[in-house]
């Protein structure tokens, strides 16, 4: 958040903790405190820091008037997708302990507020803005930057670092799912290579789960969109970069729901194997006291080929008859649901993808054009700002001068 592009530190924090904050240095007031959809806001300060810091106005006052440029970067933001499975006191205590760790211990001020979903948007988008400070703070105020807090290794760390304690906090709340940082496209690769992996095991439970997954991630990621087109969305407006942001999320939808589809056809698939080998189906069995996380799953494939499962109904059935399910088993059924997959209107989905990234380019230079436009003008205007500051101080100190004169 710099000047440079015509932003305040001030203005960021009045308006993502819905409050009241009037800018020292500008005079301008930012009054956010009708806004709704705030449901915590704290701030997290060093041990050794002054006791102002707690107070919003008094920091990010305090952090304008540190920089003296007129294009200073005054604040930073990262911003999280909060598990919507957890609770509100959950979610806070994961945003509290991350923020300490990650930015508090490094000797920064971390001013957090989590948000509600947007009635218009999706319900389960709980998410938090991290507002961070970009110099140091010690007993006496804001010191030196830390250009360490630049680098994209640092960055990378903090995602990392995120999917770790949100995964810890889905654990401790009892919930399966987990999150992960890298990008759709290494997590796809990394799927494939186990589903590979597992058909040369013989695994093709394995490998149905993992070519399911690999499909599932067969999606661009949702774009990033500059604050300026943010509001444009919120209030509406389609212009380049908002209707790429929802053509992605409708791919991602269908990919979302061709996915669903298919994994209901593998869970069938899986049940009705199930019910060959043991005669009950996984509920069925953990119903009948055998644990669902203790099923061999991974092992099932080898019991269709003809292994006679050790404990369960099927333990004497005739050879004649496992024969007959061993030729009834769809040994090429990853090959059809692959096939299958493609005929969920994937051509009009790869149509769509090159559409879109023969309009990303020049999209993307008119996104530059136009913030750069944008950062001109605020440059210019902060100049002439300062020059009529300054002209009214010359005029006050010559109006002061010419009464002591009379």
């Amino acid at each position: 958040i710099s000047r440079g592009q015509g932003r305040s530190a001030t203005a960021s924090a009045a308006y993502r903790s819905a409050e009241r904050i009037v800018d020292v240095r500008t005079g301008l007031a930012f009054d956010y405190s009708r806004r709704g959809g705030v449901e915590h806001t704290e701030i997290l300060a060093p041990d050794d820091a002054p006791d102002w810091v707690h107070d919003r106005s008094e920091l990010w006052n305090q952090v304008e008037a540190s920089e003296t440029r007129v294009n200073s970067r005054v604040a930073r933001e990262v911003r999280v997708a909060l598990p919507d499975e957890l609770g509100p006191d959950e979610r806070a205590e994961l945003v509290r302990d991350f923020a300490r760790e990650q930015f508090v211990e490094r000797g920064m001020i971390a001013d957090i507020a989590l948000h509600a979903p947007s009635e218009a948007g999706d319900e389960r988008n709980h998410h938090a803005h991290i507002l961070l400070t970009t110099r140091r703070v010690g007993p006496d105020g804001f010191t030196t930057k830390d250009r360490d807090w630049d680098k994209v290794d640092t960055l990378e760390g903090w995602r990392e670092s995120w999917s770790r304690s949100a995964n810890r906090a889905l654990e401790r709340s009892g919930r399966e799912e987990r999150i992960d940082h890298r990008t759709l496209e290494a997590q796809k690769v990394e799927a494939w290579e186990r589903a590979s992996a597992a058909r040369e095991r013989g695994d093709e439970a394995e490998e149905l789960e993992e070519t399911v997954r690999a499909i599932s991630l067969d999606r661009p990621p949702l774009p990033q969109l500059s604050p300026g087109a943010w509001q444009m969305k919120e209030r509406g407006h389609e212009v380049g970069a908002v209707r790429t942001w929802y053509e992605a999320k409708s791919y991602a939808r269908e990919v979302g729901q061709a996915v669903r589809e298919l994994s209901g056809h593998v869970r069938d698939w899986l049940d009705r194997q199930a019910t060959r080998v043991w005669g009950r189906t996984e509920p069925d069995l953990a119903v009948a006291g055998r644990p669902t996380s203790e099923l061999d799953w991974s092992g099932l494939a080898a019991r269709l080929r003809g292994a006679v499962p050790e404990h369960g109904p099927q333990a004497e059935t005739q050879s004649s008859e496992r024969s007959q399910e061993r030729d009834e088993d769809p040994a090429g059924f990853v090959d059809r649901l692959r096939s299958a997959f493609d005929r969920l209107d994937r051509d009009d989905f790869a149509g769509k993808m090159r559409s879109h990234r023969e309009t990303r380019e020049a999209e993307a230079r008119a996104r530059d054009q136009e913030a750069e436009r944008v950062r001109t003008e605020e440059v210019k205007r902060e100049r002439e700002r300062e020059e009529l500051r300054q002209r009214e101080a010359r005029a006050r100190s010559r109006d002061r001068g010419g009464g002591l004169e009379r």
